[in-house]
């Protein structure tokens, strides 16, 4: 199989679909707007939306989250293990008043955590001095197509749904009336769902270049014909911008005449057939033999092979119940210690980000992973930046860590981060990073007050300096030279564990240390 050229670069849909001899869906195929809706909305806004697991009941909901034209929401008296998403012109969502004004009543999440009999205090201190969302944000949802006019082997854009933070390369698989198979590029077939035409959850080739969303690149096990046959009129099934002109493409391959179909080709079945006759021995198993006597046998665990995912990423965890299926989980992802960093939003943005984006980001990223907390981080600065090109030079390629991605000449550049596992290296990363982009007092490990921005230069702390470990080489990956830090966080379930103040202490004696970004007390992890 050859390398597909987006894994060798920046993924681009004009060179994926050559190479893949592909077509497009076309625009008119989708329950989408022709002309995206803007994201107007603002972490923290109050809504209205229906519950996903109990659609007749309508809830309040908290912004949480925001990216392209669709909205993270959190359901009031739930938890984060509940999150969904929806577009910014869905029919499910709608401004606070609407259910009164209907003569309906809002009602508790499913699962609500506190006693029911404490619903209607709760919801008036939820709603009090809260910041509604105003109507001007809502959008009119698009009517339907009038009938399925999908294609087996069409290309579209879809929701991952067991990572609905994400937006991933498919191709339509099956079309069985109303219903189609959407299966995903490049990943086994454990993710591929079925959905309707009209559903909110595909979109057509270009979507997230649009909107500003982030694409993720297909998987690595994409087959590339060799020789794609050309096919006329494709590029119009591309959704494209104003300024955004890409070439007619190829289309699918056909199946070459004199051959039924079903049949293997002739050289193919010639060498299935002289194959040597060992290969087709029976395996034989190895004869069992008991325990020595007195000895002590440790019961075998058998792991079952969990399904790779469409993205290195995991979504936020659970802050209600660990999953007690202890096989369906990673080994390493239950004894990755999660971490939190704060975001200083009056902080110093510096001259590479814009202040208002920056303001608009939540006040924390995690609990989780630290490679998923450094992931948002990093993807919550490219994302405020004024040109993403400048944040994303300063980004070096990784090895095993998350990827991000950034959107300039007209192209989607995606990198894989550095692996990280502790909030040490996490800061240590975003420390340098913020050094980079002249970013001052950014990110940190404590909640921050909401004190003016320290003076530039608030990094210049000769004794840190000539303290601290060598960290050149976090930007690109553990490299030569490059310490490794012994000491681990332990697993907790609050977003940082305790601190006990300490006059002295240093970095490289696995501490926080003093970071000039975060506070300006010395603290030590301690572990519980």
């Amino acid at each position: 199989m050859r390398k597909p050229g987006h894994l060798r670069g920046h993924f681009s849909w004009e060179k994926y679909l050559k190479e893949t001899g592909s077509q497009p869906a076309p625009p008119h195929c989708f329950r989408q707007s022709c002309s995206p809706p803007s994201n107007d909305y603002k972490i923290g806004m109050k809504l209205e939306a229906q519950d996903p697991r109990n659609t007749t009941s309508t809830c309040i909901a908290s912004v949480v989250g925001l990216t392209g034209a669709r909205l993270r929401l959190r359901l009031d008296g739930s938890d984060n293990k509940n999150d969904f998403w929806r577009l910014v012109d869905s029919s499910e969502i709608q401004p606070i008043g609407t259910c009164e004004k209907n003569g309906g009543m809002l009602q508790p999440p499913l699962g609500f955590r506190l006693n029911a009999s404490s619903w209607p205090m709760f919801l008036l201190k939820t709603l009090n001095g809260a910041e509604m969302a105003p109507a001007k944000v809502f959008h009119k949802e698009p009517p339907s197509p009038a009938q399925n006019n999908f294609e087996i082997g069409m290309k579209l854009e879809a929701v991952d749904r067991k990572n609905p933070h994400f937006i991933c390369p498919a191709t339509i698989g099956e079309v069985r009336g109303s219903e189609i198979l959407v299966t995903f590029d490049g990943w086994r077939g454990a993710f591929d769902y079925w959905c309707r035409y009209d559903s909110r959850d595909i979109f057509p080739v270009g979507w997230c270049s649009l909107t500003g969303d982030n694409l993720q690149p297909p998987g690595t096990k994409v087959a590339i014909p060799k020789s794609p046959a050309p096919a006329a009129g494709i590029a119009s099934g591309i959704l494209r911008g104003p300024k955004t002109l890409l070439p007619g493409v190829p289309g699918r391959r056909r199946r070459k005449p004199g051959r039924k179909k079903g049949q293997l080709p002739k050289a193919l079945a010639h060498q299935l057939t002289s194959q040597p006759a060992k290969l087709c021995e029976p395996f034989r198993f190895p004869k069992k033999r008991g325990p020595k006597p007195g000895s002590k046998r440790k019961p075998r665990l058998l792991l079952n092979q969990v399904p790779t995912s469409p993205t290195n990423s995991t979504p936020e965890p659970d802050t209600s119940t660990v999953p007690q299926d202890a096989a369906t989980i990673p080994c390493a992802a239950m004894q990755a210690p999660t971490v939190c960093i704060y975001l200083n939003r009056n902080g110093d943005a510096g001259p590479h980000l814009d202040r208002k984006k920056v303001q608009h980001l939540p006040d924390h990223f995690g609990p989780a992973r630290a490679s998923v907390v450094l992931q948002q981080a990093v993807q919550a600065c490219i994302d405020c930046a004024y040109h993403q090109k400048t944040v994303f030079a300063f980004l070096k390629q990784g090895h095993g860590g998350e990827i991000i991605s950034a959107v300039f000449e007209r192209e989607q550049h995606t990198l894989n981060l550095p692996a990280v596992n502790s909030i040490v290296h996490v800061l240590r990363f975003l420390e340098k990073l913020c050094r980079n982009l002249r970013s001052d007092n950014l990110f940190g490990n404590q909640p921050f007050t909401h004190n003016p921005a320290p003076q530039a230069g608030s990094y210049e702390n000769d004794r840190y300096l000539t303290e601290r470990c060598n960290f050149e080489g976090s930007l690109h990956g553990p490299g030569r030279g490059s310490k490794r830090f012994s000491q681990e966080i332990p697993p907790y379930n609050a977003p940082l564990c305790p601190k006990v103040p300490k006059n002295d202490c240093h970095a490289s004696e696995g501490k926080l240390g003093n970071y000039p970004f975060a506070t300006h007390t010395h603290y030590t992890l301690t572990k519980k």
